[in-house]
């Protein structure tokens, strides 16, 4: 099992236990005797980074990978997810999808360490009040689904996300369409307005700086429910990276590497550019368009943010629940009551009933 040595220990002062990251207190709390830490982990050094996506293609330096801090990896054999955790804590089940099939992660090499993230910004109580309610407000859900049992089961951790920045510019070329109108006799001598296009080459280009794109590099969590939880706000709010953040928290490490990530990136700005020529052709419809891109200036960053998690069985199926750590934002699928739903088909066709008896008077 790989380690990555330790550079920064977060002791509570009063036991000696472990300190944990606590949003509430917005400081480092002692899960087993409650002391608050005194340390100001916004007085570290550090600052948060755009790295030179080219330069780190072809070699990133050893001092930019590790965690800082000494980790253990597991990855899960039923949904891939690598998940790390301090050597003090045991783990017996996947974070993500519940699975007892874990086995020790080799690092072939230290992970690209996160140049910043999103501290927690919700405590656990706050999650299980916003998960109670959203569950409240599904009218089909089953109403098991809102007892504090299943909210007892929510849990914290940093997902990792990359993020890109460039500056493109492109010029393009099309065929702009223009609508004209002209009145048609046909052989019966009726007369109709018939509409036809002109077509005129037309040429522009375009300067726009992509800020921030982000790509999701979990495993553990769907793509499509991460993407209904976005934005994480990764401007201003962004934090330099310390490892004190991360005390006392699981963190899933990237699956996608940074070649991936940038690929899928780039894709993504293309088509969006691709997008933004075709809102500049004039006229009202356009064709050929082809677009000539050339980017620059590209950077990167490898961020963590925090989410929490809800994964549960439920009959012969599993569910999975997530909440922005950050914003509060909710997205998952639940189970159906097909009792509520029988007794909404069951008032539909009887208020149906009502309307056709009275229509008939």
């Amino acid at each position: 099992m790989s380690e990555i040595h330790a550079h920064h220990k977060y002791d509570c002062a009063a036991c000696g236990g472990e300190a944990r990251w606590d949003p509430a207190k917005d400081a480092l709390v002692c899960p087993y005797c409650g002391a608050v830490s005194q340390a100001k982990l916004d007085s570290a050094t550090g600052e948060v980074i755009e790295r030179d996506l080219a330069a780190a293609l072809r070699n990133l330096p050893e001092a930019q990978r590790g965690w800082d801090s000494e980790k253990i990896s597991v990855k899960c054999q039923s949904c891939q997810a690598i998940t790390v955790f301090a050597p003090t804590l045991v783990a017996q089940r996947c974070e993500f999808c519940g699975s007892s099939a874990l086995i020790p992660q080799e690092q072939v090499k230290a992970p690209i360490r996160p140049e910043s993230l999103l501290e927690f910004k919700l405590s656990e109580p706050q999650i299980r009040e916003r998960v109670r309610a959203w569950y409240g407000s599904r009218w089909f859900a089953p109403n098991a689904l809102k007892s504090r049992a299943l909210t007892d089961t929510v849990h914290g951790l940093y997902i990792p996300y990359w993020t890109f920045d460039a500056q493109v510019h492109a010029d393009w070329t099309a065929l702009s369409g223009y609508h004209y109108y002209e009145t048609e006799t046909d052989s019966q001598g009726r007369t109709q307005s018939r509409r036809h296009t002109r077509w005129v080459p037309s040429a522009g280009s375009l300067d726009h700086l992509f800020d921030d794109e982000l790509v999701a590099a979990s495993k553990g969590i769907p793509g499509e429910l991460l993407r209904k939880i976005e934005p994480f706000p990764t401007g201003t709010d962004l934090k330099p990276y310390n490892p004190g953040y991360l005390s006392g928290w699981v963190v899933e490490q990237y699956q996608i590497d940074l070649l991936g990530a940038a690929e899928h990136s780039r894709q993504m700005m293309e088509a969006k550019t691709q997008a933004l020529c075709a809102a500049e052709v004039p006229g009202d419809t356009h064709t050929n368009l082809a677009v000539d891109a050339v980017f620059s200036r590209q950077t990167f960053k490898h961020v963590l943010v925090p989410v929490w998690v809800l994964t549960y069985n439920y009959g012969a199926s599993r569910y999975q629940l997530v909440v922005n750590g950050y914003t509060g934002a909710i997205a998952g699928k639940h189970p159906l009551s097909w009792i509520k739903i029988a007794l909404a088909v069951l008032a539909a066709l009887i208020a149906l009933a009502v309307l056709a008896h009275f229509s008939e008077k």
